[in-house]
């Protein structure tokens, strides 16, 4: 078998088959994980040479693609899989009509994990993810401790529909782009346990390990978040609501600063996605947070809202001055009736609009029903490039905080 001749990176995973022709449903996937063809096949021939005399450190990990015409040599294959877990190199069995001794001999020769061909939706997603995780834990000789000292965003709507979710998603994935070539890492938490809309705006699926996560947080470790959170273009790391609605005080306040903890250890840049009702545990992301974005409309709704929870924090004393009150579909230059009306708002909130978003129009909406963010779907886009300029400021003040700490 030869080479795919399409890649123009350095490979970062191999899918060994011999006839791989026959797994052709997760050309698509692999394509999806692995942007500018970072992944490549391997016959058993070539893998065998290959392994044998050394990769790349790039390499991460390896697909063995098995079907029924395969059994005759599991010997080999067996082999084979010896051969790469010796390079430190994680393994996982896609099989295809396999019988259960077959499976069993080769899960017993190495093999980290397996897929059923065809996998599920998201399932290799969740893998990859798995075992990128699981081996950064073993390049850690204690990895309780601290790792990174991650940033933490939250971000809040007053009323439903001001654009949170759509703020929150497309904030996440713009910083993820600004820092993906500094191995800098992105997590976007949805805590909206109940109604939360970041897997639908990102197309990606709601694993049963949320529900296990947030149903015993304190017994959750940093191996157990990452079983639960699904990667999104190899760009960052998701963890979406559950299946399931659920009561918001599933989770208690001390549940919420554990599950903070973890992706602070784990994640430079951490965005929540918080739900519009105020929990007994609001307080303590607001309290974590780094910044908490507040997102507002002009209409009177928005208003009086803005105006209760002002008055909420003021009234617990809580930071008031970690809150950036976002205006979304901010008037423009041109519409001075709705500029003055602006100045008036602020002025009878006691706010500042720093951050004035734009009306995106109907490709917000159509990005949002694709599960797509803006960066991607529509790059042009007024608000896309907002909330870009957004994520420039974020990374900028974070730069000039590390310097003077420096």
């Amino acid at each position: 078998m030869q080479l795919r001749k399409v890649k123009t990176s350095p490979v970062e995973l191999f899918a060994v088959a011999e006839n791989f022709a026959i797994f052709q449903d997760i050309v698509v996937e692999l394509d999806d994980e692995f942007e500018d063809g970072a992944w490549d096949t391997l016959g058993f021939a070539e893998a065998r040479k290959l392994f044998a005399s050394g990769v790349d450190d790039v390499l991460e990990t390896v697909i063995v693609a098995v079907d029924e015409n395969d059994e005759a040599r599991l010997t080999e294959i067996s082999s084979l899989i010896g051969t790469i877990k010796a390079q430190n190199l994680p393994v996982v069995l896609l099989v295809k009509d396999l019988t259960p001794t077959a499976m069993h001999t080769l899960l017993r020769s190495g093999a980290d994990d397996f897929l059923p061909y065809p996998a599920p939706e998201g399932a290799l997603a969740e893998c990859l993810e798995k075992m990128r995780h699981k081996a950064m834990l073993q390049g850690s000789p204690a990895p309780v401790k601290r790792r990174r000292k991650g940033s933490v965003y939250a971000v809040y709507g007053v009323a439903g529909g001001v654009g949170a979710t759509t703020f929150a998603t497309n904030l996440a994935y713009e910083l993820a782009l600004a820092v993906k070539k500094n191995e800098r890492r992105v997590c976007l938490l949805d805590f909206n346990f109940q109604y939360g809309s970041v897997s639908t705006y990102l197309d990606l699926p709601r694993l049963e390990a949320i529900y296990e996560l947030i149903s015993d947080t304190q017994a959750v470790d940093d191996s157990a978040l990452a079983t639960a959170l699904t990667s999104f273009k190899k760009r960052m790391a998701v963890l979406t609501a559950p299946m399931d609605a659920l009561p918001y005080d599933i989770v208690t306040p001390e549940d919420v600063k554990h599950l903070l903890e973890l992706a602070q250890a784990s994640y430079d840049f951490v965005v929540v996605d918080m739900p519009q009702a105020l929990t007994h545990w609001t307080e303590n992301v607001l309290s974590i947070s780094d910044t908490f974005f507040v997102l507002m409309e002009t209409d009177m709704r928005s208003a009086q809202n803005m105006l209760r929870f002002l008055r909420t924090l003021r009234a617990e004393d809580l930071p008031v001055e970690k809150l950036e009150v976002v205006l979304n579909r901010a008037p423009g230059f041109t519409e001075m009736s709705g500029r003055n009306r602006v100045k008036r708002m602020a002025e009878s909130l006691g706010v500042e609009f720093r951050i004035q978003l734009p009306d995106g129009g109907k490709a917000v909406v159509a990005a949002c029903d694709q599960g797509s963010p803006l960066a991607e779907q529509a790059k042009g886009n007024a608000l896309r490039k907002e909330i870009k300029r957004v994520a420039a400021s974020v990374l900028e003040t974070v730069e000039s905080q590390q310097a003077a700490i420096a």
